[in-house]
């Protein structure tokens, strides 16, 4: 009797164990189903919607062409800027927030990249790189500084901007920006705006691996193509020119001389300075031969008197 009873009580806690099991899956099940059911507040429909790719694009082609309002932002020093002082030369514009630890990092240092391979194409003072932090109040001067130098960004022409909380909006949506929070933070365009000479948007340039020659060929243009000052000097033609003779090297990710068009190019101007003398020699014997022969009645006249 004593060892049956021994054994009884065990089988009687391994079937209580079971049925607190059972009851404990009975009761998951039911917690499930009553977050299934709970509508769009519940947990699993907390998530933000993720940025619309197409309607982000089409904001931004809808920004070309459109002047950019004179907005005074913050340097990395405190001081005010308006972006009216960038006009009269092609900017630059890229739009990132410091906290950002993988996409912005990695998208300003393929610009740094890009922007080091123009050095052949274009001069530190032909144009300017502008980088503004959308995350305000977070993307304060303080922070801007403290991520240009963690990425060794050092470029006289290159500046990092906070603009005002108030007019963060209304700045990301003239230049075609579009963002959206994340719970992992934001969800944003990657590329760059150039702006021209005169302050209106030129082009939206998309991507986040940048290169020289996905920046460099709009500067070209913008550069070769635009007006000739009203007082043209010798200096402004040979830039164009200098301009025109550099092809992008792939291999190297920079541009470089075309040494070949160089040479066809001077070999025209050779050609066309001697066709030039050739001409100019021929119209001065011509000029004196017509004065040499409308002479010389003159003198016959006065010899025969």
């Amino acid at each position: 009797m004593r060892r049956c009873a021994e054994r009884s009580i065990p089988r009687r806690l391994r079937a209580t164990g079971f049925g607190l099991l059972l009851a404990g899956l009975l009761l998951a099940v039911m917690l499930g189903s009553a977050l299934a059911d709970a509508g769009p507040n519940s947990v699993s429909n907390a998530k933000p919607p993720a940025l619309d790719e197409r309607s982000a694009l089409r904001a931004g082609d809808a920004a070309v062409g459109t002047r950019v309002p004179d907005y005074t932002l913050l340097d990395r020093q405190g001081r005010p800027v308006r972006l009216s002082s960038y006009r009269g030369k092609p900017l630059l514009v890229s739009f990132i927030y410091t906290g950002c630890f993988q996409v912005c990092p990695m998208s300003t240092r393929a610009l740094h990249e890009a922007v080091k391979g123009l050095d052949k194409l274009l001069a530190p003072n032909q144009f300017n790189v502008i980088s503004i932090g959308f995350n305000q109040p977070f993307d304060s001067p303080a922070a801007m500084r403290a991520f240009a130098a963690q990425h060794g960004i050092d470029y006289a022409n290159w500046e990092f901007l906070s603009p005002p909380q108030a007019i963060v909006e209304t700045l990301t949506r003239d230049f075609g920006f579009s963002y959206g929070a994340t719970p992992a933070g934001f969800d944003h365009v990657l590329g760059i705006t150039l702006v021209d000479a005169q302050g209106r948007i030129h082009t939206q340039v998309y991507g986040e691996r940048m290169n020289a020659q996905r920046i460099g060929e709009p500067l070209r243009q913008l550069l070769t193509e635009g007006a000739l000052p009203p007082r043209l000097q010798l200096s402004d033609v040979i830039e164009r020119v200098r301009i025109l003779c550099t092809v992008y090297d792939p291999e190297t990710g920079e541009y470089r001389y075309d040494y070949a068009l160089i040479f066809e190019i001077v070999g025209g101007l050779l050609f066309f300075l001697s066709v030039a003398v050739y001409f100019g020699v021929e119209w001065r014997n011509r000029r004196r031969a017509r004065q040499a022969h409308a002479g010389t009645p003159r003198i016959a006249g006065e010899l025969s008197r």
